[in-house]
């Protein structure tokens, strides 16, 4: 049967954390491991009201083929929300419906990658972004990230190689939780500006800042190649699958139109459309204010909880959003075999192995705070650091 499969699906590792789902879905299980928003922020009540008038207002239109960049209205609600939040010029032709986040991703790498074309991404970075890239079997130059954004001697020495892109999270990384300076995406601009490269900076965690001011995008409006990545998954509700795209290169935009035609025609029109109502008909402000505080108190009883258990060679970081934290062990500690111990206490995370295009053992582990409740999330950071002082 190995012979049928294509080399791209071959060496593309599957999901890590969809593989510890089912185990962490064992209700007796703390589960840190999924990124997952938490289900009590999901407007239900409004959505099920938008639902029916959608069903009742919009008709049959909600339920027939539409256009591949998806609903007009909904492009025009994000270009205006961009435009007054950025100080941006987007108009709808600048922005692609997906589904999900993940699609643009796919489409990214279908555009871009040929076999051994270069990629750099972050060192550590979001494990589909590289199971994504990875079907196209391209060469991935991995930079390090520092508390302020990438290693800028590292990223210098891997633009020296034929690199189509880089893809960055810009603001609380996934899996780190760090977000970058002002001061390092002007030297990250300063040296793409003269350079025939894409700048990739995926968003989906920019509306959970709940402490100091948002910064503008590297890119946007400034490099020739720029694409935003943006979602609803975060705000609102991640199993409708709407995400979008935002580029003003016309280039860009029509390629991955192609592409989205090629893939599956158009995302779901009726969660289009219900998104769209439900932004019409509430307070997006109030309800994302509501998920901010939320994932704050998250937050801070996770740090909190680490100072308290957590041995004294353990760092770890401190967000100022987003949904995660990063744990970085003592060099001689394996984060897989803490993992495989934290399970028989009944809890469970992501070993960093995943998030990196070449790590072996790595000492490092994601934790997600914003699915589990404060009593909760103390009780796990406990098991976990007894766990750490025993090792």
């Amino acid at each position: 049967m190995d012979t049928l499969f294509s080399d791209g699906i071959k060496n593309t590792p599957p999901s890590f954390v969809r593989s510890i789902l089912k185990a962490a879905s064992d209700p007796e299980i703390i589960s840190f491991a999924g990124g997952l928003p938490n289900p009590i922020s999901f407007p239900k009540e409004e959505l099920l009201e938008s639902m029916q008038r959608v069903v009742h207002e919009i008709g049959a239109l909600a339920f027939q083929y539409a256009s591949t960049p998806g609903l007009w209205e909904l492009r025009q609600y994000i270009c205006q929300r961009y435009n007054q939040k950025f100080h941006l010029d987007l108009t709808p032709d600048h922005i692609l419906i997906t589904t999900g986040s993940q699609q643009a991703l796919d489409l990214i790498g279908k555009i871009f990658l040929n076999k051994n074309d270069g990629v750099i991404v972050e060192k550590p970075t979001y494990l589909a972004a590289i199971q994504a890239f990875s079907m196209h079997e391209p060469t991935f130059y991995s930079v390090e990230l520092e508390n302020d954004g990438l290693n800028l001697d590292q990223l210098k020495e891997a633009l020296n190689n034929q690199v189509k892109f880089i893809y960055t999270i810009p603001d609380f990384q996934n899996p780190t939780g760090l977000t970058y300076s002002q001061e390092k995406r002007e030297q990250i601009y300063e040296l793409l500006k003269d350079k025939r490269i894409a700048l990739i900076e995926d968003d989906p965690y920019g509306e959970l800042r709940f402490e100091a001011e948002h910064l503008p995008y590297i890119g946007m409006n400034r490099l020739p190649y720029s694409i935003v990545l943006g979602s609803f998954s975060k705000i609102i509700t991640p199993g409708m699958r709407i995400g979008y795209i935002i580029t003003k290169n016309k280039e860009l935009h029509q390629a991955l139109s192609i592409a989205k035609e090629a893939s599956d025609l158009h995302t779901n029109i009726f969660s289009q459309y219900v998104i769209y109502d439900y932004l019409m008909h509430n307070d997006i402000e109030k309800h994302i204010d509501k998920i901010k505080s939320l994932y704050k108190k998250q937050a801070q009883a996770m740090i909190s909880a680490m100072e308290k258990y957590f041995p004294q060679n353990v760092q770890y970081t401190k967000p100022q959003g987003g949904m995660f934290c990063w744990v970085t062990l003592p060099p001689n500690v394996s984060a897989m075999e803490l993992f495989e111990k934290a399970l028989e206490m009944k809890v469970a995370f992501v070993p960093g192995n995943p998030f990196f295009v070449d790590a072996k053992d790595a000492n490092t582990l994601r934790l997600n705070f914003t699915n589990v409740d404060c009593d909760t999330i103390e009780e796990g950071i406990r098991r976990i650091g007894d766990l750490l002082k025993e090792m």
